[in-house]
């Protein structure tokens, strides 16, 4: 039931001191944070100036990173100086700026996954990265594709376009009965016991936006690794991993994970402009697709245009990076996200977004009538926290909490659960308010 609107001020009155702690104010001598300045190894972060490089507005607890993020300050200001450019002088900035700074969001990307730029292609979000990938999968009707039942629409959607355009067939595998007792040991054995002598791709998402289980990539790539090693090149199953709500909020690597690809969102975890997003591949995993749109980057497609060559060197992330006129100051200003996160320091940004979430976990497992649906244990999540009250639908739960000033959302599967994701913009203070304001519904 709404809450009337003297008692929703007074709520959001609270609110807003609670966000006076860390709003954005321009008027306070905050650092800005950029790559300029990395962080120091023994120096702990000052989330109070994170806090402070976001215009979020006081009367809010956001707890919603994972659907789109309040740009940085760097990130705003990188944004606008390319707007402002392309606004006085379009085609000449573009000509001036356009190969530069593409090359620059790359090797951001690069340096952020510890791999080299000329390995990440640049997309505009998370859905064009796992389209472009599984689409461009040279298979045949002979091939299977493995995937999960947990795995979102969008995997399961271009999954089953390329599954119609190649003939390949697609297996759907449970990856546990109760998510409640679920262990990394038997995610693990439930993928490589699904293995047929026919799988050629396995499609798997790092963490789930339903229930925020977040899998094992790396063990499951030491088990696909013992599949593999008796297996020539071309039966060797290449591991394809939607990565969108780990990229930014954990320390991992790119050769940590041990896959072929990873597809990822910029606009959530990382902070970055909204509209774009990347797709890192080892050469492997390159040479195993065929692009879809074509490329203004790589030299090897122009050039075959233009002289009427044949192009038959294996593909790169150059020729994978779609090419068209795009909104270039959003894409121009990935660099200032990744020296966001440079400068906090992958590891504290990592620990600060699991102290959060695991912090609301706690707090929700004690609640009466509150039913967590995500891990408790760190290595099974990560900052995605979903939870059921029994007796209420879920859109209904977001809309009390909303009416009581904090952002929550929806997951959109058939069953539907009640999402608060906290990260490094969050405060503990805000996770006591949601979770008094959970007691209050329940009560």
């Amino acid at each position: 039931m709404a809450l009337e609107r003297r008692e929703f001020l007074t709520r959001a009155g609270a609110l807003a001191a609670v966000g006076a702690l860390g709003a954005f104010d321009c008027g306070r001598a905050y650092a800005d944070i950029s790559a300029s300045q990395p962080a120091a190894a023994d120096t702990l972060p000052d989330w109070e100036a994170v806090r402070a490089q976001f215009r979020l507005s006081p009367d809010r607890i956001h707890m919603s990173t994972m659907l789109l993020s309040s740009h940085p300050k760097a990130v705003r200001e990188a944004i606008e100086t390319h707007r402002d450019g392309l606004d006085a002088n379009p085609v000449e900035y573009l000509e001036q700026n356009n190969s530069r700074l593409i090359r620059d969001a790359r090797d951001a990307a690069g340096r952020y996954l510890g791999i080299s730029g000329s390995n990440i292609a640049l997309t505009d979000s998370t859905t064009m990265g796992v389209g472009l990938v599984y689409n461009g999968l040279r298979l045949n009707p002979d091939h299977e594709i493995l995937t999960t039942e947990q795995d979102y629409y969008v995997t399961h959607e271009a999954l089953r376009q390329a599954s119609r355009r190649t003939g390949a067939t697609v297996k759907k595998i449970q990856l546990y009965e109760e998510i409640g007792n679920v262990t990394e040991d038997e995610l693990v054995q439930r993928v490589a016991e699904a293995i047929s002598p026919s799988t050629r791709v396995l499609a798997v998402t790092w963490v789930h936006s339903s229930t925020g289980l977040k899998l094992p990539i790396r063990l499951i790539a030491e088990a696909l690794e013992e599949v593999n090693r008796d297996r020539d090149e071309a039966s060797r199953v290449l591991f394809c991993v939607d990565g969108v709500h780990a990229f930014g909020c954990e320390d991992v690597g790119f050769d940590d994970l041990g896959c072929d690809f990873l597809m990822a969102g910029c606009h959530k975890w990382l902070f970055g402009p909204r509209g774009t997003g990347m797709i890192a591949g080892t050469l492997r995993g390159w040479a195993s697709v065929t692009p879809s749109i074509p490329s203004f980057i790589d030299g090897g497609s122009w050039d075959a245009w233009m002289y009427g060559k044949d192009l038959e060197s294996p593909t790169t992330a150059d020729r994978m990076t779609p090419g068209g006129f795009k909104a270039f100051e959003h894409q121009w200003a990935l660099p200032e996200a990744f020296g966001f996160h440079e400068h906090i320091g992958r590891p504290a940004v990592a620990e600060r977004t699991r102290e959060l979430a695991g912090m609301l976990k706690e707090g929700l497992a004690e609640i009466s009538r509150v039913v967590l649906r995500t891990p408790r244990s760190g290595s099974l999540s990560a900052g995605i926290v979903s939870f059921d009250i029994d007796g209420l639908e879920a859109p209904a739960v977001v809309r009390m909490l909303r009416d009581r000033g904090i952002v929550a959302s929806v997951a959109p599967y058939l069953t539907a659960h009640v999402r608060l994701t906290p990260s490094i913009r969050n405060t503990s203070e805000e996770i006591d308010v949601a979770l008094r304001e959970i007691r209050g519904i329940v009560s």
